[in-house]
């Protein structure tokens, strides 16, 4: 078991020199990262090839699931990506030290709210290899140091990927090599859960009783990235192909990641002349549906949806469907049974979409496109180190604007409280001033 008291210490120190670094110094080090993971393909692969090998024979004993095998695969094409991704994320802009409040409270006495890193983040991810580069890219462009632990699935893949990129950041004058570090086992991330002292923000990406897990067991805020199940809704002015499109795409483009869709919800006056249509599409993709009794009226080989097949992400090849009587119900059920993750209708009528974008609880919502959008590289974000579902400070594909914070930077020329207060105060002007951004 590593040292997490050292690997504690060691973050917040690399967490305290990163913060003041120049933004064209941090961009730098994510290209040094970007050129040394296309260099480094073979060992990235090498080492990616141990952990499939491993997943094939979990999957062949029935401890793992095809989809998170799925995920854990790479190729030349998706190492690629990855330096792509990481590139997408030096090029934007530097997101420390935006003010968003400035005022001044008298004659040359300021306050300014800028942005400031949040400072050590913990991240505890899935299978997916590519994961912990868009994590790490993130944060060392934020100005934050991360403890990354990814799944176990993914051991020689992480491995590899978390020694090359600190190699590339610590080549760039004053990055620390401690910018990123890797945790491996199960009891560093109960000891992670304690350090407060620490860490100051915990990212889990995985189940809701995982996130839940972690948000039971540590006082450290936690931006949960949870179960995905996602709705498409097919209203009764949908154009039909678009609707059988988007439900092909939402489900099948990628069916193992968590903005794929899990129920297709059809308004009673679409559904006969739609639904036999997207069931031959689907079912050309392997998708097994399960149905309500509405629905396997008009499809009645589809097997019977259960309650649990509304609460279910599956991950694989299975939607459920549903019959429903107006928007109003569909709206109802996305907001009873969906994850708060990404909803999408598909209509002609503006007022309708409208109506289901403004009352749909989710972090995204989709008027005719696929759910499959909700990602942070595609909102254009460069990348994200999650979808976070909860409510706080940050919601929905998570970038660099959901690892900063804010500090008041007060300036003043010797001005004093007591001058303020009492029967002969000074008043204060509170004028607002202009926001004065560093340059991109």
């Amino acid at each position: 078991m590593a040292d997490i008291d050292q690997i504690c210490a060691a973050a917040r120190e690399a967490a305290l020199a990163l913060a003041p670094l120049p933004g064209e110094v941090r961009s730098a080090a994510l290209e040094a990262a970007a050129g040394a993971i296309e260099s480094e393909m073979a060992a990235i692969l090498d080492a990616n090839a141990k952990d499939v090998a491993s997943g094939e024979k979990l999957v062949a004993d029935g401890e793992m699931g095809e989809p998170l095998l799925k995920r854990l695969v790479l190729n030349e094409e998706k190492v690629r990506e990855m330096a792509r991704g990481v590139r997408a994320v030096a090029a934007l802009p530097d997101p420390i030290g935006r003010a968003s409040y400035a005022m001044m409270l008298d004659e040359g006495l300021r306050v300014r709210r800028v942005s400031c890193p949040l400072g050590v983040v913990a991240a505890i991810f899935e299978s997916r290899p590519d994961a912990l580069v868009q994590i790490a890219s993130l944060c060392v462009k934020s100005g934050n140091a991360a403890i990354l632990k990814g799944g176990r699935e993914a051991v020689n893949s992480n491995r590899a990927l978390a020694e090359i990129l600190s190699r590339a950041f610590a080549s760039v004058d004053g990055v620390p090599a401690d910018a990123i570090q890797l945790v491996e086992a199960r009891e560093e991330v109960t000891a992670l859960l304690t350090r407060d002292d620490s860490i100051d923000m915990i990212i889990p990406r995985g189940s809701n009783e995982f996130v839940s897990h972690i948000k039971a067991h540590s006082r450290i805020p936690v931006l949960g990235h949870a179960d995905g199940i996602c709705h498409i809704y097919v209203d009764k002015s949908a154009d039909r192909k678009m609707a059988v499109d988007l439900a092909v795409d939402s489900k099948t483009q990628y069916v193992a990641v968590c903005n794929a869709a899990e129920t297709m919800l059809v308004h009673r006056d679409a559904a006969a002349d739609f639904l036999p249509v997207a069931a031959a599409a689907l079912r050309a993709k392997g998708v097994e549906l399960r149905g309500c009794e509405r629905t396997r009226k008009i499809l009645a080989d589809a097997a019977p949806a259960t309650e649990e097949d509304w609460q279910t992400e599956y991950l694989d090849l299975i939607l459920s469907v549903r019959v429903v009587d107006d928007l109003d119900e569909a709206i109802a059920h996305i907001n009873h049974y969906g994850s708060r993750h990404t909803e999408a209708i598909v209509t002609s009528d503006e007022a309708a979409a409208q109506r289901f974008l403004d009352r749909v609880d989710a972090a995204s919502v989709m008027w005719n496109a696929s759910t499959r959008f909700a990602d942070g590289y595609r909102f254009g974000l460069g990348a994200e180190v999650g979808i976070a579902t909860d409510k706080i400070h940050a919601r929905g594909p998570v970038g660099l604007e959901g690892l900063v914070i804010y500090k008041y930077q007060v300036e003043g020329q010797g001005h004093r409280v007591s001058e303020y207060d009492g029967a002969d105060a000074r008043p204060f002007l509170h004028r607002r001033l202009p926001l004065e951004d560093p340059p991109d």
